[in-house]
């Protein structure tokens, strides 16, 4: 096994742990049945995923330390990448009701399992509570610990502005698709995906290296833009990716979403083909959809798609190698290249 995988392995090991944490919670008086409901939700939604974000906070501590971390040094970055972790399963969790998808990391959404419904909303809830707990059981006694706990306030704050905005900016689109701009589209990703999905990891391992995030301020700019590239590739996987590999059939299109690729065709269109993407786009029926994606072929959004991969990439790296500290410049490039051309 390589390094990144006894990483990946000793980082899953850490899950039980905290798990039996929540379920056991000793100012809880849990009944059995609660036990087993908590389980359930954990194991359904938690560690299911990818696990970049808590990883990314592992390995950009063990960068910025510059050698293998101690015991308890890669516990408590374990710790802080399992709260992220479970910071995007409440997040997932969600937005899956909101946008009504079907499946998620190769399954059913969780509020379409039998018995859940609507439910999900207040295990949602409980997933985000779980976070505020595992960091104050650990970090309470940390000389960061207020810088921590403002930082994950501030990025769950700002995510949950971006969502707001997602669902502000589709019920406009509905009334007039021509308020899908650029403008629009880059501010609800900003906030929506960017902040927690880029910086937040980033910012933890900083914090857990006893560094002020003030002095990393250019750093932010370059995680957000990262972030802005990862939510394109996202939009464009949503239409045109493989629902096998990528873990979940794409509803962009039928739920209305001002993704990059209809702020693109809309800028690119005649009147006849916009005609058909005003008549068409938002609409659940598989005609409708295929109309759409007709439309997207026939603008060449794939072949725009791979020139704005390939120029966000350089200008990525660009920015990257213009970072004074070695250390950052090695973390970044790290994330960037996790991230290029990645298909699911």
């Amino acid at each position: 096994m390589d390094e990144l995988g006894q990483t990946r392995s000793r980082f899953l090991a850490m899950y039980d742990r905290l798990k039996h944490e929540m379920m056991h919670d000793a100012d809880i008086e849990f009944t059995d049945e609660m036990r087993l409901q908590v389980e359930e939700i954990l194991d359904y939604n938690v560690p299911r995923g990818k696990l970049n974000r808590g990883l990314a906070v592992i390995l950009t501590y063990q960068t910025l330390k510059g050698d293998e971390l101690s015991e308890e040094e890669f516990f408590l970055a374990s710790v802080l990448g399992w709260c992220l972790e479970w910071l995007q399963a409440c997040l997932l969790v969600l937005d899956d009701i909101m946008d009504n998808s079907q499946t998620r990391r190769g399954r059913t959404c969780w509020y379409r399992q039998p018995k859940v419904g609507l439910n999900a909303i207040n295990h949602g809830i409980l997933l985000k509570t779980h976070t505020h707990r595992i960091v104050k059981r650990y970090f309470r006694e940390k000389p960061y610990y207020l810088e921590l706990t403002e930082l994950c306030d501030e990025v769950g704050y700002q995510t949950s502005l971006g969502q707001m905005l997602d669902l502000v900016i589709t019920n406009e689109g509905k009334k007039d698709l021509a308020k899908y701009t650029m403008q629009a589209y880059r501010r609800i990703v900003i906030y929506k995906t960017s902040y927690y999905s880029f910086y937040l990891p980033v910012a933890c391992a900083l914090l857990l290296s006893g560094v002020e995030l003030e002095k990393y301020k250019g750093i932010k700019e370059i995680l957000v833009e990262m972030g802005v590239y990862f939510q394109v590739q996202d939009d464009y996987l949503d239409c045109f990716g493989d629902p096998e590999v990528a873990g979940k059939i794409g509803t962009d299109i039928e739920d209305y979403k001002c993704s990059w690729l209809i702020v693109q065709a809309l800028k690119l269109a005649d009147d006849d083909k916009k005609q058909i993407l005003y008549e068409n786009y938002g609409k659940s029926d598989p005609t409708s959809v295929a109309k759409v994606k007709n439309v997207y072929r026939e603008l060449d959004i794939q072949g725009l798609f791979s020139k704005y991969e390939a120029e966000s990439y350089e200008n990525l790296l660009l920015a990257i190698e213009a970072q004074s500290s070695s250390a950052m410049q090695e973390i970044l490039k790290a994330l960037l290249e996790k991230i290029y051309q990645r298909k699911k």
